[in-house]
């Protein structure tokens, strides 16, 4: 009898021991430890805070006057609304709701208010 070769399961076998050597170099393997310095790191920070105060506050100048401005112009206006409001006179009710009114007055009367024939009981 003449043996036959198992291809597919040699290759699976290959596999799953590739596999578990790969993980226990994984697992074996220790991280590179840097040498930080903290204290560096804290300096960089607190340049950081203070270069984004300084460039808050000089937003804050240039932008004050700009603001002083618009609030007198806004002023202005509203004051030109108010007077505006009490010169023009009162409005009447809006025609289009007079001739809502009249439309459905009109509906009313076309339909019909019974469709039953003489001696016709309804259901």
């Amino acid at each position: 009898m003449a043996s036959t070769k198992l291809v597919r399961k040699a290759l699976r076998n290959r596999a799953v021991a590739r596999k578990r050597k790969q993980d226990i170099k994984r697992w074996a393997s220790k991280p590179v430890l840097k040498n930080v310095d903290i204290e560096k790191i804290k300096e960089e920070f607190a340049k950081k805070k203070e270069e984004q105060a300084k460039a808050e506050k000089a937003t804050e100048k240039k932008e004050a006057p700009k603001a002083a401005a618009e609030v007198k112009e806004e002023v202005k206006e509203t004051k030109a609304k108010k007077a505006e409001t009490k010169k023009a006179p009162a409005k009447k009710a809006a025609p289009k709701a007079e001739a809502k009114k009249e439309a459905k007055s009109k509906a009313k009367k076309t339909t019909k208010t019974s469709t039953k024939k003489k001696g016709e009981k309804g259901e």
